[in-house]
């Protein structure tokens, strides 16, 4: 196979890359003296055409990047299954990226989807955005933003050229905390997995309601652990000290583990405690009792994100640099 590109056909050539994209496209808008002195060069070198070098004449690829730190999370691999089916729709290609959470593996990640001369990116998932540290720095997403359009779900980054949607997590968990104090819990358990954008939100939202209700937030009653059902169920089992009497989880897997021990412990949910958890997953119909759970819509955030990156692309102005969306409370057996 070779290794000759169209960069190296531009060089011999003494062409442009963009004159030899014209040439593999049939663009009527090159001298019959240069097409032919550049088929002659790609006859020569032995050069394949690829359809990245194709879109480079045609100014599009028509196709987007998505980035996700792990297809392995419900949230994510739903995302992704929207994102596709949108795109689509509307005639576009994807090329999904699995980065991870280190903050230099989300750069070079998103650095190699560019190389790929996509349209616009789309990063799911608020690890994107950061949590203030210099661990979680978004100024490579700011640089991507420089050469395509970078639309981010679930957090916000400022910048040009840069779009985001979400759903007001904050407001989300501050109203289902209130509604449990409201029910007579004193002594609600946050558990959370992250250190996100999304996540400081919740803890946000979940603290203010606290201090609403004139209830302070001991430091045993606010856990970061594994997002797992086993891990969490055995955690709880180990910290036998802590004395609650309900639960907000920022996922369903954690939400879940909760439930489970307190099956073990004898105690009736949701009478002894109640339980909710965050992104209204299938798994909450997979258990006995069904799961309550925040709603935060992504597949109405997916579609929003396309909607704009549409617009975007299509060249319109003023299309809104943020959307954000309100959650909603699927109330099953494990809530009051």
């Amino acid at each position: 196979m070779s290794n000759i590109n169209i960069y190296d056909i531009a060089k011999m050539t003494g062409v442009s890359i963009a004159t030899v994209s014209r040439v593999l496209n049939g663009s009527e808008k090159v001298s019959e003296k240069t097409r032919l002195k550049v088929m002659e060069a790609i006859k020569q070198s032995g050069y394949t055409p690829n359809v990245f070098a194709r879109g480079l004449g045609m100014n599009t690829m028509q196709t987007v990047g998505i980035m996700v730190p792990s297809i392995a999370d419900l949230y994510m691999s739903s995302a992704v299954a929207f994102l596709e089916d949108a795109l689509h729709r509307i005639g576009y290609e994807c090329i999904l990226s699995c980065s991870g959470f280190k903050a230099e593996d989300k750069a070079s990640h998103l650095q190699m989807l560019l190389t790929k001369r996509v349209d616009a990116m789309i990063l799911v998932g608020s690890t994107y955005a950061g949590s203030g540290d210099e661990s979680h720095n978004t100024d490579y997403i700011r640089t991507a933003a420089g050469e395509v359009p970078v639309f981010l779900i679930n957090g916000l980054v400022e910048g040009d050229n840069i779009y985001c949607s979400a759903t007001d997590d904050y407001q989300a968990v501050y109203d289902v905390t209130e509604r449990i104090i409201r029910s007579g819990r004193k002594a609600p358990l946050f558990l959370t997995d992250s250190r996100s954008y999304s996540a400081v939100r919740k803890k946000q939202g979940f603290n203010n309601a606290m201090k609403a209700a004139g209830l302070k937030t001991p430091a045993k009653l606010s856990i970061h652990t594994t997002n797992d059902v086993t891990v969490v169920r055995e955690l709880l089992h180990k910290r036998g000290e802590i004395d609650f009497d309900s639960v907000i989880a920022t996922d369903d897997g954690m939400a879940i583990g909760a439930i489970k021990y307190a099956k073990d412990k004898g105690l009736r949910i949701p009478e002894d405690v109640c339980i909710v958890g965050y992104n209204n997953s299938a798994l909450c119909c997979c258990t006995d009792p069904e799961l309550a759970s925040i709603d935060n819509h992504v597949e109405a955030v997916c579609h929003s994100t396309v909607d704009r990156l549409q617009r975007v692309l299509s060249g319109e102005q003023d299309v809104e640099r943020l959307v954000m969306l309100d959650c909603s409370l699927v109330e099953r057996e494990t809530l009051v």
